[in-house]
């Protein structure tokens, strides 16, 4: 064992928490400052301001102090009121789950399940709010990164407007990854967090809210006041002089200002680019290691994480152990519908280059054929490399 498993690996390619851009760390160490100081509250609202453009927003983000799962809840309490009924679309475990909170607050709630490898249809989101036109709410998981799919949210949120309906979406592990953001979708209640593409710690959720939501937010009775699923409370925190509800997780704001900074520098458009490029370089050798993907095809498969079917006779835990102990190399096994059959490796912040995935590649090829796969890890390589080469 060159790696043993008490001591940090060498490479972690897990979806989330992602390792996080020197940077950034390097923020978390800035001073501490009273959050009730000028200084601190002029740089805040600086902060707001630089997300607001990094999500395409015409209204001002909101940032809640704890990491996306409190936003996901937040946005059930506060936008499903007690006679609402709700369309969750389930394409995975997290779209799934968000059903656990729907349930909470509403009064019906109505599932669109699909197969774990396949995406929703916007099609068929139509047909059941015909059905259902009562439907006040619509929710829907980006990506399912138990899966490596990603659903059409941009198709389903027009879908949904049309309607008359108000979507909430999850993109906690797409955003800043690819090209989305809320109002492109047109989301009442847009929820992702610095932990995943941007290369920050998890503690922090970013919202975006549109008009439509903070009306129906208002208007809610049941919706959270004086709790840390308040959302509300938080609307125009910090700005202008404002104060907080409660503390902000300073340091936290000091590294998501880092990670917005590198974001923005980089141009978007680039990172997507970037993100992009090492998912195809991975997919590309996935294939010629004689390995298939989860997703049912390309057109749906995740440039931030990518999960790998498992081939027949070789074991998730004797493969993710092999590959920590043999190579250093940290990555996922499966979650919910792929536990025990997929491992996930991610394509997300600092992870998202080619080298990473010409690194897996190598260690992916060569645990597997220690564990009796036949597989060759150098037609992999090429394969991967040829990717490369094209794209420059």
């Amino acid at each position: 064992m060159r790696y043993p498993h008490d001591k940090p690996p060498v490479l972690s390619l897990t979806p989330g928490p992602v390792p996080v851009y020197p940077e950034v760390l390097h923020a978390l160490s800035r001073q501490v400052p009273y959050d009730d100081d000028l200084p601190y509250s002029a740089k805040y609202e600086f902060v707001v301001e630089r997300l607001q453009s990094a999500m395409q927003l015409s209204t001002k983000p909101l940032i809640l102090q704890g990491e996306p799962v409190l936003g996901l809840e937040a946005a059930a309490a506060s936008l499903i009121a007690s006679d609402d009924t709700v369309l969750n679309l389930v394409s995975g475990p997290y779209g799934r789950g968000f059903g656990v909170w729907a349930r909470r607050y509403g009064t019906q709630v109505v599932d669109l399940e699909v197969p774990d490898n396949q995406a929703i249809d916007s099609h068929a989101v139509s047909d059941l709010l015909k059905r259902y036109p009562q439907t006040a709410v619509v929710s829907v998981c980006h990506h399912e990164t138990p899966c490596g799919t990603i659903n059409p949210i941009n198709e389903i949120g027009a879908v949904v407007a049309d309607h008359g309906a108000l979507l909430i979406v999850d993109a906690v592990s797409s955003f800043g990854g690819m090209n989305t953001h809320p109002e492109d979708c047109q989301a009442a209640i847009y929820v992702t967090g610095p932990a995943k593409c941007l290369g920050a710690p998890p503690a922090l959720t970013l919202l975006g809210v549109s008009t439509r939501a903070w009306a129906k937010m208002k208007a809610n009775p049941t919706a959270p006041r004086g709790s840390v699923l308040s959302i509300l409370d938080w609307e125009d925190a910090g700005l202008g002089g404002r104060r907080f509800p409660f503390t902000t997780s300073i340091a936290d704001i000091n590294a998501l200002d880092a990670a917005l900074d590198l974001y923005l520098a980089e141009r978007p458009q680039a990172v997507w680019a970037r993100h992009d490029l090492t998912a195809r370089t991975f997919r590309v050798g996935i294939a010629a290691l004689s390995l298939s993907i989860w997703a049912a095809s390309d057109a749906i498969a995740s440039p931030t994480t990518t999960v790998v079917r498992l081939p027949e006779g070789v074991s998730e835990a004797e493969l993710l152990g092999d590959l920590r102990a043999r190579y250093g190399l940290l990555v996922s096994g499966g979650r919910g519908p792929t536990t025990g059959k997929a491992i996930r490796v991610a394509h997300m912040g600092p992870a998202a280059h080619p080298l990473h995935a010409i690194a897996a590649l190598s260690a992916l090829g060569g645990s597997l054929q220690r564990l009796g796969f036949d597989t060759s890890p150098g037609a992999a390589i090429e394969a991967a490399l040829q990717v490369v080469e094209l794209s420059t």
